[in-house]
């Protein structure tokens, strides 16, 4: 496999696999999305526009509380960057994986679906932060492909709203479990996988 190392050597028209995601060596931030290249928010490093320091902030506090609830059971929680590779069977080599996601925010429970490289199959649950430049993809493409592979819980934090929401898998289809925000003052965020999880609405965005 070509080892690329620019990212103009890409061609956005065409569709790629996980083997040659695993070739690629530039600063971007892609995900793959049935194949189809994303291109993410940067690092503080990197040469494309990096996650503002509101939602790094949001993303560092949801981490920290879900680390100290869940740092003495069997799951474990990861922030971007983290590789998650979703697939349709265990059996799937690489070049017939044709969906990478980087969520800010993923909970798995299964060890075995930890490797070296991230995640294999779909996480328990999966925070994604809106920006500018991935709410609609938020909302949209990983909406349906979370649901499609089965992530127990998907939360969408807005920061510009000041808001969350919380949808939980039923019979394959997300529901909206809670709406949190707008009238925030002493509410209590509490998802339907980890119920004893209790976080502050107020310091999740509290500037």
């Amino acid at each position: 496999m070509k080892r690329i190392t620019d990212f103009s050597e890409l061609d956005l028209k065409k569709q790629y696999n996980y083997a040659d995601y695993l070739s690629w060596h530039f600063s971007e931030r892609v995900e793959l999305i049935k194949g189809w290249i994303y291109k993410m928010p940067a690092l503080p490093s990197g040469r494309t526009p990096a996650p503002k320091r509101r939602h790094q902030k949001i993303e560092g506090f949801l981490f920290v509380k879900l680390f100290q609830h869940l740092e003495n059971s069997t799951c474990e929680v990861y922030q971007s960057p983290f590789d998650v590779r979703l697939i349709k069977n265990k059996q799937q080599e690489d070049k017939s994986i044709d969906t990478v996601v980087q969520p800010d925010i993923c909970v798995i429970c299964d060890k075995e679906k930890l490797d070296d490289a991230g995640c294999i199959g779909a996480p328990d649950l999966i925070i994604e932060i809106l920006s500018l430049s991935t709410a609609k993809k938020d909302y949209n493409e990983k909406f349906n492909l979370y649901e499609e592979n089965g992530v127990k819980e998907y939360w969408i934090v807005n920061p510009s709203e000041n808001s969350i929401e919380i949808y939980s898998l039923k019979d394959g289809v997300y529901e909206l479990y809670c709406l949190y925000g707008h009238t925030y003052t002493d509410e209590t965020i509490s998802g339907q996988l980890f119920p004893e999880l209790k976080i502050s609405l107020e310091k999740v965005f509290q500037n």
